[in-house]
C-alpha cells in the first residue's frame, strides 16, 4: 500500500505515481492481504501432468513391445498401460479438475472397476470382477455417501440426486445375475438392497426436505 503526501489518499494496488497529481507515491509499509495467485498453482501442476502424460506414454510403448517381442499367451502390457491412464485420470481429472467432488468420487470409482474387469479380462476371465468389483463399487459409494451426509448434515438433502443415480447402477449387477452372466448374484443383490434402503430412509426420514429436493431437482410442480 502506497500513500500520495500531496493528496493524501492511499492507494492500494502496485502503482508508482499517483492518479491525481502525478507525484511519486510513499510506501506505508501495510502490505495488502491478498489471495495466492492460484492460477500459477494450477498452471505448475498441468505442467507436471503433463510430463508424467509423456513419460507414460513412453512407458506404454516400452511395455507393449516388450510383451509382443518377448512374453506370449498373455497381454500384461494392455494392464500396465491402463493402471497409468487411470492414475493420469486421477491426477488431472480427480486433483486438478473443477469438478464437484461428488461426481469426481462416482467417475473414479467406476474407473477403478474398469480397470479391474480388464485385470480379470486378461488374466482369463473368471468373472470375479463383475461378481465381487462392481457390486463392492457401488457399496463403497453408498458408504461415501452415508458419511458426506453425515459430515454436511446442514445440507444432507443436496444427495438425494447422487443416491438415485447410485441406485440406478445398482441394478447393474442385478440384471446380470438374472443373465447368468456372475459366478455369485448375492453381492449384487446386497448392493442393490443396500442402495435402495439408503435412499428410502433419507426419503422417508427427510419428509418435506427430502421431497422439495426432488421436485427443485427435477422440476416439478
Amino acid at each position: 500500500m502506497s500513500k500520495c503526501k500531496m493528496c493524501q489518499v492511499k492507494i492500494i494496488d502496485d502503482s508508482q505515481i499517483c492518479p491525481l497529481c502525478q507525484s511519486v507515491l510513499e510506501q506505508t509499509g501495510q502490505g495488502e492481504q491478498r489471495y495466492p495467485d492460484v492460477r500459477v498453482y494450477l498452471k505448475k501442476l498441468c505442467l507436471v501432468s503433463n510430463i508424467v502424460l509423456f513419460l507414460m506414454i513412453v512407458s506404454g510403448a516400452v511395455a507393449t513391445y516388450v510383451n509382443y517381442v518377448y512374453v506370449k499367451g498373455i497381454w500384461w502390457s494392455f494392464i500396465v498401460d491402463a493402471t497409468m491412464i487411470y492414475v493420469y485420470v486421477f491426477f488431472r481429472f480427480a486433483l486438478v479438475g473443477s469438478s464437484s467432488y461428488r461426481w469426481k468420487m462416482v467417475c473414479m470409482t467406476f474407473l477403478a472397476v474398469l480397470l479391474l474387469l480388464l485385470i480379470d479380462w486378461v488374466t482369463g476371465y473368471r468373472g470375479w470382477a463383475l461378481s465381487y468389483v462392481l457390486p463392492g463399487g457401488i457399496l463403497a459409494l453408498d458408504a461415501g455417501i452415508l458419511i458426506l451426509m453425515l459430515v454436511n448434515f446442514r445440507n444432507w438433502q443436496s444427495y438425494l440426486t447422487l443416491q438415485i443415480w447410485v441406485l440406478l447402477c445398482s441394478l447393474l449387477p442385478v440384471l446380470f445375475g438374472f443373465l447368468h452372466w456372475v459366478n455369485d448374484s448375492l453381492v449384487g443383490l446386497i448392493a442393490f438392497a443396500v442402495s435402495l434402503f439408503l435412499f428410502l430412509g433419507t426419503l422417508i426420514i427427510g419428509d418435506r426436505r427430502a421431497r422439495t429436493e426432488l421436485k427443485r431437482r427435477f422440476h416439478i410442480q
